[in-house]
């Protein structure tokens, strides 16, 4: 793309950013602060990534993606993973029938267009597996045939990072297949003193208005592609990865604390998901800046550190952030 088709592509990016400007008002009817995780959460419906959602109970992990699934009109399904869960009670099964003693295809909740997966890390292996092939693949497989998933579809799962009892934790290659993993925190003095003032009513639930449906999102999505990213950026954001690997070549001292660096799908998944983030904004052009702020989401958990880093106390999220601090930016 030229620079003149950056110009023109400015007004389009505008205009179409604005269901999205709606959308993030109004989950913020019912969500309190939360920003980053509100907006990273519509960067992966735009760059077409799956999300993980970490943090202790009661951060409104859950009720946000409700919020946005609300939001927008489109299929919807919240899955509770528990320990009994089998893959037939997510991807469906072949069911006799005794009329014409034939099998036919009753198909699972995975089959709608936004996928709520609470509390992930408390299913076993195998329901994991299910999930997180339909996620890669966008099809399953239910007996002899291969039915693909509806378009869009996306996954946003949730999981406990403190309590491990009863829980399955994800191995790192089927971690790898999300785009985005977004730590969820606590909300600050003013923004507790806000959930407090509308939560602790009565009860009445504040609906939560459909303002964008999927022509909209897939509109959006082939607009994202469009968006131009200079040679430099792309160089940056190959640095980044590289910088994960082999971290003496730029310069730090950091090799002794990562076991393995971020794969090449970390540098598809930061050019796309930096793409989006500028369309976010209102920009048909990608900076640093869009990289630098959608960085950490994408490669804290492709980043794999030693023993070593962890009896320094140190975390994939220091690795990450000395990397950014030091890789020149262009």
């Amino acid at each position: 793309m030229t620079q003149l088709d950056v110009k023109n592509i400015g007004p389009a990016i505008k205009a179409a950013s604005e269901p999205f400007s709606r959308l993030l008002e109004e989950m913020h009817r019912v969500i309190v602060g939360q920003e980053g995780m509100l907006r990273h959460m519509l960067i992966g419906i735009l760059a077409n990534g799956h999300i993980l959602l970490e943090g202790v109970p009661g951060l409104a992990k859950t009720m946000a993606v409700s919020c946005l699934a609300r939001g927008i009109k489109t299929g919807f399904h919240r899955l509770q993973f528990t320990p009994d869960l089998l893959p037939a009670d997510l991807i469906g099964t072949m069911i006799y029938q005794p009329q014409s003693g034939e099998f036919t295809v009753k198909k699972g909740p995975i089959f709608s267009n936004i996928i709520l997966a609470d509390e992930i890390n408390r299913a076993p292996a195998k329901v994991q597996s299910a999930l997180l092939e339909a996620m890669q693949e966008r099809q399953v497989t239910i007996g002899d045939e291969t039915h693909p998933l509806p378009e869009p579809f996306l996954v946003l799962a949730t999981q406990n990072p403190i309590e491990q009892e009863g829980t399955y934790p994800l191995p790192e290659a089927q971690v790898d297949r999300f785009m985005l993993k977004i730590r969820v925190t606590y909300p600050n003095r003013d923004e507790e003193k806000k959930i407090l003032a509308k939560m602790a009513g009565s009860g009445t639930k504040i609906a939560v208005e459909s303002v964008i449906d999927i022509s909209d999102i897939l509109r959006l999505r082939a607009l994202t592609d469009e968006i131009y990213m200079d040679e430099k950026v792309e160089d940056y954001i190959v640095s980044i990865v590289q910088a994960t690997r082999t971290p003496e070549e730029f310069g730090l001292d950091i090799a002794s604390m990562i076991q393995y660096g971020a794969s090449p799908r970390a540098t598809i998944f930061l050019a796309m998901a930096s793409r989006a983030h500028a369309l976010l904004q209102g920009r048909g052009y990608v900076t640093p800046q869009d990289v630098k702020s959608i960085g950490m989401d994408v490669l804290r958990h492709r980043v794999i550190i030693t023993y070593e880093a962890e009896a320094e106390e140190k975390t994939p999220e220091d690795i990450v952030t000395a990397i950014f601090d030091n890789v020149p930016v262009p």
